[in-house]
């Protein structure tokens, strides 16, 4: 093998290596942005604040419903937040449904460090407050849009509920990092997983995921794999809509329908 042959097979295993150990180290900036701005609440709500199980107090915007509505616990992406929520789900509060937006540690100003296991201990002290306003499992939906739907699927799975609606999930966070970067051994290195399509499988719930087919982000073929998890899903595609799904009106008409067909 001649010298330059080496030199440069050196050169690229060391800039591989140098670029794996980037991606392990800083992996968590990578996966949590963490947008930092603070928002009033929108129209109708009020601000509240939950504390976790670790000590941490989050911000969160409540809404109460109108008489007679279920109450939607809503848990936003990852480029979110409650402003953004509050766009996500005007269609839900315009026809009188609660609406718990939740926030997360790190995110909008809140304390703490964006993770996976914090992320549930969030989803946790969220239903919390559900429960404290006294809101009945039979009246409780749990949604959520993109990295949100790591959080909503697990708060399905240890909290009560009477439906579950999904925007642009995806049936794992290592299916979505080994698609995008497919030289990487991903599935290894990551330590944040939010292993949906394991966990929807043991949800007996009706459960609605809406993706659209142009998802750049979250590519359709992880929300349709995660449909497939659970025969109680419904799954309704749109065509030509990005990641930016959760903002059309025929995606948050669809929910209403949807709702409707479930008696909620």
């Amino acid at each position: 093998m001649s010298a330059w042959l080496v030199r440069i097979l050196v050169f690229t295993a060391t800039f591989y290596l140098a670029a794996l150990a980037i991606l392990f180290v800083f992996q968590d900036r990578f996966i949590f942005p963490a947008p930092q701005d603070r928002h009033a609440p929108a129209a109708g709500f009020q601000e509240a604040e939950v504390t976790t199980a670790d000590g941490l107090d989050l911000i969160v915007h409540w809404r109460p419903p109108e008489e007679g509505r279920p109450v939607v616990a809503w848990f936003h992406g990852n480029a979110g937040s409650l402003a953004a929520s509050a766009n996500e789900t005007r269609t839900l509060a315009r026809e009188g449904y609660g609406l718990l937006l939740a926030s997360y540690r790190g995110y909008g100003g809140n304390p703490g460090s964006p993770s996976e296991a914090g992320f549930y201990e969030d989803g946790r002290a969220a239903m919390g407050l559900l429960r404290a306003q006294g809101v009945d499992p039979d009246d409780t939906i749990i949604a959520s849009n993109s990295i949100g739907s790591g959080t909503a699927v697990q708060m399905a799975s240890e909290y009560d509920h009477a439906a579950l609606m999904m925007v642009a999930p995806f049936s794992s966070l290592t299916d979505v990092a080994a698609q995008a970067m497919p030289i990487f051994p991903v599935r290894l290195l990551l330590r944040h997983r939010f292993e949906n399509a394991e966990k929807l499988r043991g949800i007996e719930s009706p459960i609605l995921i809406l993706h659209g087919d142009a998802d750049q982000v979250v590519p359709f073929h992880l929300g349709q794999r995660l449909s497939q998890a659970n025969p109680n899903v419904t799954f309704i595609p749109f065509e030509g809509a990005g990641h930016d799904l959760s903002y059309w009106q025929e995606a948050q008409d669809a929910q209403l329908l949807w709702l409707s067909e479930q008696g909620l």
